[in-house]
């Protein structure tokens, strides 16, 4: 998917809305325990459910690689589901790879090729030639760690180098990197007064904002300091989604949740125009 299709996308649903399906079997209600792959059951019905609310959906791999080979495969039977009834959405394998050259080369090969995500999130600690080897996939987004929702974040990611926090450093390196056009940030939403100065770097790049809804990040904050002429932004929500009700309802209940959010997000469009 292209970075117009996904524009138009949000244009078409009035929502830049993101769901992440990361899928813990403690939380996913006990009926579905039942199937052959529950997992793939429960996401199959958040998707039906909410499809025509996003515009992207964000497995965490880390969801699916904790069960071994029968999560993997589940992975791999969502994003064939996506792919083949709904390819106007967006995918992005939330996977935090980085690694020197050729491992990233496969790494990217793996999630765009094999499993054919239309994007990966990347850490960028290793450096340009880490993160490369994603970009030199055509038509495909390497999502790269900016600033991060964690409390931890502010470990590294705002330590001063060269009188400028760590961040920024990597945002402004990042743009110089081969296909960097096909670069996308992460930014937490628990950080909304971060991104004007983040948009004076990259003041047309998709940002991918996790931490609204659960983590207690603001949607309306969000959206002032980090919103451009065409959004620009993908919101991501999943506990606040995907476990809005723990019984037969799970999907009514998160299809509420996700339209609720799709509203707030159709209002700040409109206010926009």
């Amino acid at each position: 998917m292209t970075t117009q299709q996904l524009i138009e996308q949000i244009q078409l649903k009035k929502s830049f809305l993101c769901i992440g399906l990361d899928v813990d079997l403690a939380k996913i209600p006990t009926h579905l325990l039942k199937e052959e792959d529950p997992i793939f059951a429960f996401n199959k019905a958040i998707i039906e459910a909410t499809h025509h609310l996003c515009v992207a959906y964000k497995p965490n791999t880390a969801f699916y690689e904790a069960y071994g080979l029968k999560g993997w495969k589940s992975l791999e039977k969502t994003i064939q589901y996506i792919n083949k009834n709904y390819p106007e959405i967006f995918t992005i394998a939330d996977a935090k790879r980085g690694d020197i050259g050729n491992t990233s080369s496969m790494y990217a090969k793996a999630f765009f090729e094999d499993l054919a995500f239309d994007s990966v999130t990347v850490a960028p600690y290793m450096g340009k030639d880490s993160v490369e080897p994603f970009l030199a996939f055509k038509d495909k987004h390497t999502i790269m760690l900016a600033l991060t929702s964690n409390e931890g974040a502010f470990d590294f990611q705002t330590l001063s180098v060269n009188n400028k926090e760590l961040y920024k450093e990597v945002l402004e390196a990042s743009k110089s990197w081969e296909n960097s056009e096909n670069l996308m940030y992460v930014v937490g939403a628990t950080k909304a007064e971060y991104f004007k100065e983040i948009r004076q770097i990259v003041p047309h790049s998709f940002l991918l904002v996790p931490g609204v809804g659960a983590q207690g990040g603001n949607l309306q904050d969000v959206c002032k300091y980090g919103m451009t002429s065409t959004v620009g932004l993908l919101i991501n929500s999943s506990r606040g989604i995907l476990y809005a009700a723990n019984d037969s309802t799970f999907a009514e209940a998160a299809k509420q949740k996700a339209e609720d959010l799709q509203k707030e997000m159709e209002l700040i469009l409109t206010a926009k125009k």
